[in-house]
């Protein structure tokens, strides 16, 4: 019997939160009713994903109505399902501040986490994430300001997005607590955190890795801007496993042994229901190994 490398258990994040291997990305939150975006949120806690990642800046593309934008939808759905609250891991991002483009100084911080629980109408936010680095603001003025968030209980955990492996132990020098989760882009069309080091740091560490765009942003469901040797590779597993193409690169993301959570962020409820059938992948060695070797087109020596 073939040993399968895809990791289906829960994944612990900070001291406390346990949060599914599938998560709800809500970039394309957008042009939909309260009504509408809890269809997709109730569809996604119904497929195991517990974990809700948002972001101050969505709302900002995909034709949404602006800065805030996805924050107050998901804030309107919550208010309406009081329920929905304590099913889910609230997560959401900061720092980025149009047109600058990125601001992590004590003041902006602070000022977006608290506008952030306002649009949430949450009391806490689960896991406050810095959205990119801010090149312009020493590293411990972020860990003081997240320290101070922390210790009013605005904030549970503290985790960062697009960050370089250098970038995330300059913060750890100064944070008196550990970083809960990193955010790296990673996909089988997208391995940089493979190889620059991130996954090695968040083993070493012990930070959760949360993956957004698992699926190249699509690409990997459409066949389309992908390699046609990625997507042949894909395709043929996925005949073998009785599944779609988007399955098995989901279950590719889950393999690593840092055991990624795969943030989707498709807004479709037939396939955000149709997701954990990545769980039942079964990829080995050589699956991973020749999705990579397909990815990067060229052998491994």
């Amino acid at each position: 019997m073939v040993h399968s490398l895809v990791r289906t258990a829960p994944r612990r994040l900070g001291s406390a939160l346990e949060v599914g291997p599938l998560a709800f990305g809500t970039w394309r939150l957008v042009r939909m009713s309260p009504a509408e975006a809890r269809e997709r949120l109730e569809a996604a806690l119904e497929a195991g994903m517990n974990l809700v990642d948002t972001a101050d800046v969505y709302g900002l593309d995909w034709g949404g109505e602006g800065f805030g934008a996805v924050e107050e939808l998901l804030g309107r759905v919550l208010a309406e399902s009081p329920g929905l609250r304590d099913r889910i891991v609230l997560a959401t991002k900061g720092g980025i501040r149009p047109p600058v483009p990125y601001d992590s100084s004590r003041e902006h911080l602070r000022g977006a986490c608290e506008a952030s629980l306002r649009r949430l109408r949450a009391e806490t936010i689960d896991l406050y994430q810095i959205h990119r680095p801010d090149l312009y603001t020493h590293p411990e003025e972020v860990a003081r300001t997240l320290e101070a968030l922390r210790a009013e209980g605005k904030i549970r955990e503290a985790g960062v997005s697009n960050h370089t492996p250098a970038q995330i132990e300059a913060l750890l020098a100064y944070l008196p607590f550990p970083l809960a989760a990193v955010q790296p882009e990673f996909s089988a069309a997208h391995l940089d955190s493979l190889r620059d080091g991130t996954f090695d740091l968040c083993l070493r560490r012990r930070l959760l890795v949360l993956a957004w765009s698992p699926l190249g942003g699509g690409r990997l469901v459409a066949g389309e801007g992908a390699s046609r040797e990625l997507v042949h590779c894909l395709d043929a597993i996925a005949r073998r496993e009785g599944v779609d193409r988007a399955a098995v690169a989901t279950a590719f993301v889950l393999a690593h042994p840092s055991a990624p959570v795969a943030i989707l962020g498709t807004m479709r409820p037939e396939r955000i229901r149709a997701a954990p059938a990545a769980l039942g992948v079964t990829l080995s060695r050589e699956d991973v190994y020749a999705i990579v070797q397909a990815s990067e087109g060229v052998p491994l020596p």
